[in-house]
Formats: C-alpha cells, structure tokens, sequence
C-alpha cells in the first residue's frame, strides 16, 4: 500500500492528537484515508482534520500533502 509524504521534508509518518493532547501515529492513504500505523490504535476521539509530520515542524490538512 503506498502512502502520502509530507510536502516539507518527505517522510510519511503523522501523529493526530486528540482533545486532551493525546498523539496516535497514523499514515494517510493515497485516498487521504487516515490509518493508525499500530493496528491495535482507534482514532475514535482524535482531530483527523490536521496532521502533525514526525519529521519536521509541518502541519495541516491531508489535501496538502504529496505523493509518492
């Protein structure tokens, strides 16, 4: 399965947070679909509107990221 790269610096790690801070590790499919990297993880309660890149100090919509 592929998936989208930060626009900043390239990788393809993201963490969403939730209300109380919270971070769940996600990656974000070619059809913008936000998937938790550990497969255990629920996004139930986080903002999955924003994503925070694990590389750099990006952070914004899914539609602003970039392929592959």
């Amino acid at each position: 399965m592929r998936f989208l790269l930060c626009p900043q610096c390239g990788i393809r790690r993201f963490y969403v947070k939730d209300s109380e801070g919270n971070q769940c590790l996600v990656q974000i499919t070619t059809t913008y679909e936000v998937v938790p990297v550990n497969e255990g993880d629920s996004l139930e309660g986080f903002n999955t509107e924003i994503v925070y890149c694990l590389g750099c100090s990006w952070s914004g919509s899914v539609k602003r990221l970039k392929k592959y």
